[in-house]
């Protein structure tokens, strides 16, 4: 009923910038929460940032003054601007969002299919 994807992943050198976007589509009454997760091979997916439909934010520390969250309600889409890039900044990129469905009761979480962010040094 209701699709994310992200798109705006690539490769890049060590102290560059890509920008993320995340589109959501279907059966969508509103948004809430939406944010970016993060996931290295070797290590467990962690959130990277996060922003309530208000336009509230948090970061996670490894990111913080680098990346920056953003939202556009009337797009219904999530982005992440990735400054100053680090090769542990490498890994999959996630979309997740909280949603409430078009009659439906309550809330239902979902995730995009990711997209790959890889920063060479």
């Amino acid at each position: 009923q209701v699709q994310l994807v992200e798109s705006g992943g690539g490769l890049v050198q060590a102290g560059g910038s890509l920008r993320l976007s995340c589109a959501a589509s279907g059966r969508i009454f509103r948004l809430n929460d939406m944010g970016w997760y993060r996931q290295a091979p070797t290590k467990q997916r962690e959130l990277v940032a996060a922003i309530t439909r208000a336009g509230s934010t948090n970061y996670a520390d490894s990111v913080k003054g680098r990346f920056t969250i953003s939202r556009d309600n009337e797009k219904k889409t999530v982005y992440l601007q990735m400054n100053s890039l680090k090769p542990e900044d490498t890994g999959v990129y996630y979309c997740n969002a909280e949603v409430m469905v078009v009659g439906r009761i309550g809330t239902y979480n979902y995730w995009g299919q990711g997209t790959q962010v890889t920063v060479s040094s």
